[in-house]
């Protein structure tokens, strides 16, 4: 069991929930300060994404992310950021022609993917560690591309977090590890329960911890209805956890959530173990992340 959790709020993602519940964050203004209310209720990491404030739906642009980002950080709370560098990689094949995107794909380069966390130089961003059937489209990130763009993650010295969708995922990230593309103590995030990548369950949570070195951190987390059971599991695994709206919208049945509220609700359930929410200055030191001048916590 780990009785020192970091809890991790992701507070928008880049999926279509907008029109599912009214406080899932779109402008840049929105997705600071619901990073600093989650902040506020115990969260020790804000995980990113942007919309475009105009339709709601996924954006690459930098200038948001910036906004964000210096809203954070010129705020009172302090809260370790953590931006995506998933980027593009949605693929839908078009009907007319296979090779080719239809509606719905949305591709960007390892180099494109990277250019937020290059410019803006936050202390975490993802690294999606391979391709996965992602409901009804394919989310495409090539054992090439991911080699390319670890690379560029290493040379900004930003601390990858390697999000697994699969157990393939976990050999993979491993593979980057052994190849010498991850500096330090690798960081895994275990995401469960997407359709159709690995399952929402403590046996294959077991399995994929099981594969990871003992000198690597984990955590897990679980979307829809799974997410507090996966809070609960993923602590008396040994890991740590996330919530937010990117990965479930209520915090129960029929009662839409907020990502303050989903924070809180996952404090009292590691309380509840026994256990403790790890501070942002403490999860920095646990994890040796970089300042932006390049030298460690």
């Amino acid at each position: 069991m780990n009785k020192n959790v970091i809890l991790s709020c992701a507070v928008t993602g880049a999926g279509d929930t907008t029109s599912k519940n009214p406080d899932v964050p779109v402008t840049p203004k929105e997705i600071a300060d619901s990073s600093i209310k989650a902040a506020k209720a115990g969260a020790t990491i804000a995980h990113v994404h942007v919309r475009d404030p105009k339709t709601g739906k996924l954006s690459h642009d930098v200038e948001l992310f910036k906004e964000v980002v210096e809203r954070i950080r010129e705020s009172d709370t302090d809260v370790i950021i953590n931006i995506t560098a998933g980027g593009g990689g949605d693929w839908v094949p078009s009907d007319a022609d296979p090779a080719k995107g239809g509606e719905g794909t949305d591709m960007q380069t390892p180099k494109q993917r990277h250019e937020p966390v290059g410019i803006l130089l936050p202390e975490i961003c993802t690294l999606d560690c391979g391709s996965v059937n992602f409901g009804n489209q394919v989310y495409v990130s090539p054992a090439d591309w991911l080699r390319k763009q670890a690379k560029l993650i290493q040379e900004s010295g930003v601390k990858p977090e390697l999000e697994c969708f699969d157990t393939g995922h976990v050999r993979f990230a491993n593979q980057l590890v052994d190849e010498g593309l991850i500096d330090g103590d690798p960081m895994f995030q275990f995401c469960l329960g997407i359709p159709w990548g690995a399952d929402a369950d403590a046996e294959t949570l077991a399995y994929m911890k099981s594969r990871i070195a003992d000198n690597a951190s984990w955590a897990a987390f679980g979307i829809g209805r799974m997410q507090m059971p996966m809070v609960a599991e993923s602590v008396l695994q040994g890991g740590n956890i996330r919530v937010g709206l990117e990965d479930n919208m209520y915090l129960k049945k029929g009662t839409l959530a907020t990502n303050e509220q989903l924070v809180d609700k996952a404090v009292g359930i590691v309380h509840s173990l026994g256990a403790e929410i790890m501070t942002p200055q403490d999860a920095r030191e646990l994890l040796k992340l970089r300042k932006q001048d390049g030298k460690t916590v």
